[in-house]
């Protein structure tokens, strides 16, 4: 077995390379974009009102002038409300924030890729997303697989996540996933969400992406829904491994500040703290200039990882949290 490799100078080169790699693989992305006439934006990483969603743990600061703020776990709202105003198809590379995330795929801060494509559906999006981490990773060799919410469910588990009943989704939770048995599950999309991640994505293949479309409407986040009833959602998978979300993104106020009222029920009912609602895109919704497009958020770490290999996201970093 060969000798851990435990000196100062091993750790340097081994950091080294991954900046170059993390470079390089930037310097790609701003191509990619620039020849797709994308313009690049930035948008501030802190800010008076954070994000709707209930699941995410957000980082909120005092301020003894403008009071809470927060740092954003996207940069989706400002990025709305510049599409909004007219800005056309844009991107950016930023630093996003999440709290009490740790782990192989987590680290606290990490960077997204995050762009809005105008005149764009989610279909259109999502072959553009697979032809961006297609080019940064060269190794994964076969087409993407398109395959709905619902076909992965039955593909591997035989249920029908979206009409099923919750009953018949905790007994499959239970018997694949024995773990759960002690567990109450009573939040269905929660139940969703752990079959997906434990018991679904870790069958998919790992030398190609596979793509999950057509999501239960509970779980549109900020997608329109259908006239099938589903939400015009995405995720882009690598074997286990999500490295996108997108949505064709819904236009109307109205249905904003309501799925925003609906996270804060969910948030309060979980006894977590209320979030300051960002009027401001509300009010840019407001305005109806809003274009029809589509988003999508990139995991430019997980990527990288692919691309260079790594098996810890610390390996990619230049400084991991534990290293701050």
């Amino acid at each position: 077995m060969p000798a851990p490799r435990n000196n100062g100078q091993a750790r340097h080169e081994d950091r080294l390379g991954a900046l170059r790699g993390r470079a390089a693989l930037l310097t790609q992305v701003r191509a990619f974009f620039a020849g797709r006439g994308y313009l690049e934006v930035e948008t501030p990483v802190l800010g008076r009102a954070g994000a709707a969603d209930a699941q995410l743990a957000q980082f909120a600061l005092r301020d003894p002038l403008y009071g809470c703020l927060y740092l954003q776990t996207s940069p989706e709202y400002a990025m709305k409300r510049l599409l909004a105003s007219g800005s056309g198809s844009i991107f950016q590379v930023t630093k996003a924030f999440r709290q009490g995330e740790a782990g192989r795929f987590h680290n606290p801060e990490f960077t997204l890729v995050e762009w809005y494509g105008v005149g764009y559906d989610h279909r259109r999006l999502i072959e553009e997303a697979c032809a961006l981490i297609a080019r940064l990773v060269p190794s994964l060799t076969s087409e993407a697989r398109l395959m709905s919410f619902r076909q992965a469910f039955r593909d591997r588990l035989g249920i029908d996540p979206i009409d099923d009943p919750s009953k018949r989704l905790r007994e499959c939770a239970h018997a694949h996933l024995p773990s759960t048995r002690a567990l109450t599950l009573n939040d269905r999309d929660a139940l969703l969400d752990l079959l997906m991640s434990h018991a679904v994505a870790p069958h998919f293949p790992t030398d190609s992406l596979t793509v999950i479309m057509d999501y239960p409407a509970s779980q549109a986040a900020l997608a329109r829904i259908n006239p099938e009833g589903l939400a015009d959602r995405f995720e882009i998978y690598c074997g286990a491994l999500e490295l996108a979300n997108g949505f064709h993104e819904e236009a109307n106020r109205d249905e904003y500040a309501a799925r925003f009222a609906a996270e804060a029920r969910k948030r309060r009912a979980r006894g977590l703290p209320a979030i300051a609602q960002d009027e401001q895109l509300l009010a840019a919704l407001a305005e109806g200039d809003f274009p029809d497009c589509a988003g999508c958020a990139l995991g430019f770490d997980r990527v990288l990882m692919l691309a260079l290999d790594a098996t810890h996201i610390d390996e990619v970093l230049a400084f991991p949290i534990g290293q701050t």
